[in-house]
């Protein structure tokens, strides 16, 4: 049964976001940005200091770097040269879990195994060696509050950690009491950053005019350098949390998947545009043109690469998924709605983008600058990149010559490492 043109036609009209809606959203980022800046109370945006600026690009020294954002855990020496130069010396990286033979992230563990753990692994980082003085930067992406560099508290665990004991408790203080346990008191922890500030400080530490960094992956979230042009305080990164916007207007298949979700009602930008819920909003949506409204099929958002990408697989993947068998023409229809999800995503995106544009703004013309992004659906996802650049274009007219993005993809290692060299400014 070929699929139903008109209601094909009213399936891809809700994955589109006009010229108009656009306009409207990147005006509501901002006006959120400016609200939570006031009191993150009154905005969506959570506006979480990071308490670090923008590196200068003249950091030297060798520091470590503990990225700590999920199961694997990686320690990294690292040698910065300054201008944007650096040397990765000592690389460990290990799984916090390994099914049958330990587990530091279930209810069963202790605070004090996890960090042990961690001391470990700095050890192994710095050979041992324990006289030579080192700083540790340390990227660790759960909510955490944070009232300077060193000081982030852990609110809640989230992804599957369960580990008791650590939240309410400063991450830095578990981690500086493991490694006085096993003799490390020539490590010393002093700044923990998000994994979003660390793809910022990465960036910007290569290349100057760089003050927006991004993640677009599997999840979704932003930070920029506020400059308080209004105010007396120096400029500082702000982790907004831009996955939690939620002034958008979401189409039946959002509200049905968000009603469903672990957190219906939160997280509703990520939800619209990252790659871990991509996949299943497509899959909602084939199923209605394949009258089996309901029925999951399990896309990932790798399958929709595929699909936009290779014409002559589309067939193959659907019946895989699926089990139907589709015309040429229904191929193509489901080509172009893969697609329509992934230039809504990027649009989206870009509105989020420019609304911090203009802030950084503000009365004067936009200036020339760096749009650094990390992650898998800017990097791989076929139509993000150019939607991107278009959307820019849309938004911001002849000021888009001005913007451009780069692909910042060693951020969390290198960012924490930078973070640890300022910490001492």
């Amino acid at each position: 049964m070929p699929f139903s043109k008109e209601l094909f036609a009213d399936i891809k009209k809700e994955f589109t976001v006009d010229s108009e809606q656009l306009h409207e959203i990147a005006a509501d980022f901002r006006y959120d940005l400016r609200m939570g800046l006031k009191d993150p109370d009154l905005s969506s945006l959570r506006m979480l200091k990071s308490y670090v600026g923008l590196p200068t690009g003249k950091e030297t020294g060798e520091y470590l770097a503990l990225d700590f954002g999920g199961t694997n855990l990686r320690v990294l020496r690292i040698k910065l040269m300054g201008q944007g130069k650096f040397e990765i010396l000592k690389k460990v990286a290990k799984p916090l879990k390994v099914e049958g033979v330990y587990d530091y992230i279930g209810a069963e563990s202790t605070a004090e195994e996890m960090f042990d753990f961690i001391a470990a692994l700095v050890d192994e980082a710095i050979d041992g060696d324990h006289e030579k003085k080192y700083l540790l930067g340390h990227t660790f992406s759960f909510p955490s509050e944070q009232s300077n560099l060193y000081d982030a508290k852990l609110i809640i665990w989230t992804k599957e950690f369960a580990t008791p004991g650590v939240e309410g408790k400063v991450v830095n203080d578990l981690l500086k009491e493991a490694l006085h346990r096993q003799g490390i008191d020539n490590v010393e922890p002093t700044a923990v950053i998000n994994d979003t500030v660390a793809v910022l400080l990465a960036a910007a530490y290569k290349q100057p005019d760089t003050y927006i960094g991004s993640i677009y992956a599997t999840g979704h979230n932003t930070c920029y350098l506020e400059p308080y042009a209004e105010s007396a305080d120096a400029p500082m990164i702000i982790n907004m949390e831009s996955g939690g916007f939620m002034k958008l207007i979401p189409n039946r298949f959002d509200k049905e998947f968000d009603a469903a979700s672990e957190k219906p009602g939160e997280q509703r930008l990520e939800k619209m545009v990252s790659g871990r819920y991509m996949g299943e909003l497509f899959g909602m949506a084939l199923a209605e043109l394949l009258g089996e409204k309901g029925k999951a099929y399990g896309f990932t958002s790798i399958d929709m690469s595929a699909i936009i990408s290779e014409a002559d697989k589309v067939a193959e993947i659907v019946k895989a998924k699926t089990g139907h068998d589709l015309t040429a023409d229904d191929c193509a229809k489901v080509q172009e709605l893969a697609g329509a999800l992934v230039i809504r995503s990027a649009r989206l995106v870009t509105a989020t983008f420019v609304g911090i544009i203009w802030q950084l703004a503000g009365s004067d013309k936009v200036q020339k600058q760096h749009i650094a992004i990390d992650g898998s659906v800017y990097e791989k996802m076929p139509l993000a990149k150019e939607n991107i650049m278009r959307a820019l274009s849309e938004l911001l007219g002849e000021d888009a010559a001005a913007i451009d993005t780069v692909l910042e993809n060693g951020g969390s290692g290198l960012g924490a490492a930078i973070a640890a060299a300022m910490s001492q400014n």
